[in-house]
Formats: C-alpha cells, sequence, structure tokens
C-alpha cells in the first residue's frame, strides 16, 4: 500500500508549514529528508505519522531505497533558495539545485513515483531574461528545462508549483538565509533600521505562506501535471514593504543579481501557468505583527 508522502527540506519554512498541512487534510505517512542548512528542528511536528531523516538528496536512493514500494509522490522543496548568496555559496547552490535535484528526479523517473516541484519567480522575470541573473536563478531555470526534457523522453509525470517571495510562520528572520519580511520583524523588534538594498524600487508579490500551501496542497490532490503559480495581485516596493512597518530605515548598497520586478511571462513550457493569487493581504499582516511586538 503506497501510503508514504516524501517532503524534502521538510524542516523548512514551506516545507514544514507543507507537513501540517498533509498531516491535517491526509492520512498518509511522511518523510521529512532535510540537511538543516537553513531548515531547524524547532520546526519538528511532534506527530508519530512524521520521521524526520538528516540526510543530502543526492542521497534520496540509498535512504529511500527500503521504502520505495510504499511511497505514493514526492514534493522536492529542498533546495538552495537565495539569491544574492548564491553567489558567495555557489558550490552550495549547484551541489543542492543541480546534484541534488538531478537525484531527486531520477529517483522519482526511475520508481515512477508522481513529483511536486517547487519553483521561483526569480527564473520568469524580465520576461525570462533574469534567469541569468544569478547562479540561484539558472539552476532553477535549467531544471524546469530537464523537467521538460523528462516529460518528452520518458512522459514523466510532475506538478510545477511557482513561489513568490513567501512570508509567514516559521520565515527565516536572522542570517543568510533570512526572508525581506523577516529581516523587517528581527529589525523591528530589535529597534534597528529597516536595511534595504538601493535602489528600494525593486517590486515583488509578497505571499502568504498560508495561500502558497493551499494550492501546494490542490496540486498535489487534482494530479493534473500542471504548472501553478501562487502570487498576490498587488506587487509591493521593497520600500513601500519597510515603510508599513513606520520605523527608522537604512539604505544599503545594491547587490549584484538584484531583480527589478516580479511578474509571470511568457515561457516556453509545453503547460500554460495557471494562476492563482492569495487571499492574505501583505499590510494587513505587517499591522498584526506591529500591534502584537508594539514597544
Amino acid at each position: 500500500m503506497k501510503n508514504l508522502i516524501i517532503v524534502t527540506g521538510g524542516c523548512g519554512f514551506v516545507g514544514s508549514n507543507l507537513i501540517d498541512c498533509l498531516i491535517h487534510k491526509t492520512k498518509f505517512n511522511i518523510i521529512s529528508l532535510d540537511n538543516y542548512s537553513s531548515g531547524s528542528k524547532k520546526n519538528h511536528l511532534k506527530n508519530k505519522r512524521v520521521k524526520y531523516i538528516n540526510c543530502q538528496t543526492k542521497d534520496i536512493s540509498k535512504v529511500l531505497n527500503k521504502y520505495k514500494d510504499k511511497i505514493n509522490s514526492i514534493f522536492h522543496f529542498g533546495e538552495f533558495s537565495r539569491i544574492y548568496q548564491s553567489f558567495n555559496y555557489m558550490n552550495k547552490c549547484i551541489q543542492s539545485n543541480t546534484i541534488g535535484t538531478g537525484a531527486v528526479f531520477n529517483f522519482c523517473l526511475k520508481n515512477k513515483l508522481k513529483l511536486i516541484y517547487s519553483a521561483t519567480s526569480a527564473s520568469l522575470g524580465n520576461r525570462g531574461k533574469d534567469k541569468n541573473l544569478s547562479p540561484y536563478a539558472f539552476t532553477k531555470a535549467k531544471n524546469l528545462e530537464f523537467l521538460e526534457n523528462l516529460k518528452k523522453w520518458f512522459n514523466f509525470k510532475y506538478e510545477v508549483i511557482f513561489f513568490y517571495n513567501v512570508y509567514g510562520p516559521r520565515q527565516i528572520s536572522r542570517g543568510n538565509m533570512a526572508t525581506v519580511v523577516g529581516i523587517f520583524e528581527n529589525y523591528y523588534k530589535l529597534n534597528k533600521p529597516l536595511p534595504v538594498v538601493k535602489p528600494g524600487t525593486q517590486s515583488r508579490r509578497f505571499t502568504h505562506i498560508k495561500d502558497t500551501i493551499e494550492i501546494c496542497y490542490k496540486a498535489w490532490k487534482l494530479n493534473r501535471n500542471r504548472y501553478y503559480s501562487i502570487s498576490h495581485k498587488e506587487s509591493y516596493s521593497i520600500i513601500k514593504l519597510a515603510k508599513l512597518f513606520k520605523h527608522k530605515i537604512t539604505y544599503l548598497s545594491p547587490r549584484k543579481g538584484e531583480r527589478y520586478a516580479s511578474a509571470l511571462a511568457g515561457m516556453s513550457l509545453s503547460n500554460k501557468v495557471h494562476k492563482n493569487f492569495g487571499k492574505i493581504k501583505l499590510e494587513k499582516y505587517v499591522k498584526e505583527f506591529i500591534k502584537k511586538n508594539k514597544k
């Protein structure tokens, strides 16, 4: 009986929220594969249906060999997922997003398993031209090309979900892998000026984790081999987001790989992208955060 779902990156921000959803909405058992490079044991759920394994995704065949006949599907969310940091940690980015992801794809193909893959808006911006702005965007774009070819060569089945600047509970707020919203929240709590990378007019479609996870679950449940995107209809510039906190602001120098727009553009994919828009508003979220953390 195939009663098992695998979540790579299950101790990270998105992965742990996904496991939470799967526990409540399904009867499946779940295995999280995570190397804890950005994930945390603090995100472990105390539930007997969840098993946590510390490993690299490149070793997925060896680690999951004894479970392969019980696996229903794999959510592959365990990749290196930061733009600017991919310049400083390019080897880690390639190890995770190229070698590790290639191993996941091969394991799914070999064992005829359904794959749900997290793509990124970073590989779509500027009508697809931004895919070469950073090692991260490049690896993610190449993985989409790889999936397209696996479909042509082997009739490989998969779902793809494009994420857009996800924020919310369990987001990383400190260190190199912190999210923009997480960084601002942390600096607000420390009563330090919010750091805005110049020029500050860079726009993003910030999307709440709850809205993001709902589409991940929907894609898995419908099982239609589609491309989905989950974003918010409203774009915010980084400076506009910072001003929502009604706090001091400081400007940082421009960074390599910086994207100036976040939009779904035309792509040369065999499937069209099914657009979905989040319901939770960023402004309301920030207001609630300020209310809870008033000095």
